[in-house]
């Protein structure tokens, strides 16, 4: 397996692996928190998902957890000068997922665990009273109301020294947050869904997958995953249709010859992704250009509209990675969590529908257990935490690249 291979090569270049990180990341933010969706092929690994605003931290397990609080402590004495005690943490404004407040619940006790002072609140034009709102496991959550009057955040008589953002911003807020904002937030709004794409990230991811293959002496091709932007996406358009037919067929033929040349006899599937989206939301798995050709009227309105019910007008189209990860005869992918820089934790995302080469992130999906200290160890003796673990921190890397192009502000944050 090509896991066991870069971790031996991982191992022997060890010193010279965490300089060039060192000297990469010394001029890049990086955000609070981020967490990477990886796909084990047994060929290559490789990351298909980077999340700046990750829900899901009732799936870290327990121990895990436990020790997140060090970490949040660590990167929040390191970059933030003035030793920020209290935290505000903003959430999603519209949701009635109970298992979404699981993951409030988690992170809010992750800060507290780091000895910090921690609210929760969401953002909304006026103030207003506290909310109760019921989560699956950890009962009520006691959750706040937060405006922005004149670039200051203004939540009751808290008054936060950081804003940990835990609403991706597909919505930019712009009525409130006009101008200059007189307080740090971290993962600044800016990376939010409303002008993030996908593409300027594994642009970036890509581009840092090679200069670690030549680091370590291996083939890029065993980190990368092939990524192409398409414009003037519109599946009810004849020609905007057509386009990326051929556009999918091309890049089919560039795997199968890739594949070939590896000795893989797998046939390759291509995902059409929007380029603004999360959630799994606007996805679609991929064959043929026939696929894309003979779409029903049903798998075209799919496509249609992503989260908060935007119009996707620019897709990713995206070399689809098989899993050989399994877990009790189904299929899964490693989800990993940073803080910082720092491997904080992660699970398994299994689903009983859905086959190796499918999307595991849609409805049905089961979490299951997946420490750090389950990294450390295999029976074969080479330990994942080197390869699933490296493979998320270039996606951190890439995170910063991508803020770094979007001329991005970390307000308060000190390098």
């Amino acid at each position: 397996m090509v896991k066991d291979r870069v971790h031996r090569q991982i191992v022997r270049n060890l010193g010279r692996v965490e300089e060039w990180f060192k000297e990469k990341k010394k001029d890049l933010d990086l955000p609070f928190y981020s967490s990477f969706d990886i796909r084990d092929f047994g060929h290559k690994v490789t990351n298909v998902d980077a999340n700046i605003f990750p829900a899901g931290f009732n799936n870290i397990c327990q121990v895990d957890r436990e020790n997140a609080g060090d970490l949040a402590r660590e990167y929040i004495k390191d970059h933030y000068v003035s030793g920020a005690k209290n935290l505000l943490i903003i959430t999603e404004e519209h949701t009635n997922n109970r298992y979404y407040w699981d993951n409030v619940s988690a992170l809010k006790k992750i800060v507290l665990d780091a000895g910090l002072n921690v609210e929760l609140a969401v953002l909304k034009k006026d103030l207003g009273p506290a909310m109760s709102i019921e989560s699956a496991s950890y009962g009520d959550v006691l959750v706040q109301t937060a405006t922005i009057q004149d670039g200051h955040l203004v939540c009751s008589d808290f008054v936060p020294d950081l804003v940990i953002s835990n609403n991706d911003f597909s919505d930019s807020y712009e009525g409130m947050m006009q101008g200059k904002l007189d307080f740090p937030i971290n993962p600044p709004r800016e990376l939010g869904w409303y002008q993030r794409k996908k593409s300027t990230y594994f642009k970036h991811y890509n581009h840092l997958c090679h200069e670690f293959a030549e680091l370590i002496d291996l083939d890029p091709w065993l980190f990368t995953v092939e990524t192409e932007l398409f414009s003037g996406f519109d599946l009810s358009n004849d020609d905007s249709r057509e386009r990326l037919a051929v556009r999918v067929e091309k890049m089919l033929e560039s795997l199968r010859i890739s594949y070939s040349q590896r000795g893989i006899e797998d046939h390759p599937v291509l995902f059409i992704k929007n380029n603004a989206g999360t959630y799994g939301l606007a996805v679609m798995r991929v064959e043929s250009a026939d696929d894309i050709r003979n779409l029903n009227y049903k798998h075209r309105k799919k496509m249609k509209a992503a989260k908060g019910g935007r119009v996707v007008e620019e897709v990713i189209i995206q070399e689809g990675v098989p899993s050989i990860v399994t877990d009790e005869g189904l299929t899964a992918e490693p989800a990993i969590y940073l803080l910082g820089c720092q491997l904080a934790g992660g699970f398994l995302r299994t689903h009983a529908e859905k086959g190796p080469t499918e999307s595991l992130n849609s409805p049905g999906a089961v979490y299951r257990r997946l420490c750090v200290s389950d990294l450390r160890i295999s029976v074969e003796g080479h330990p994942l935490e080197n390869v699933y673990g490296w493979v998320a921190r270039l996606g951190a890397l890439a995170i910063g690249r991508e803020s770094q192009e979007m001329n991005v502000i970390y307000r308060g944050y000190n390098r």
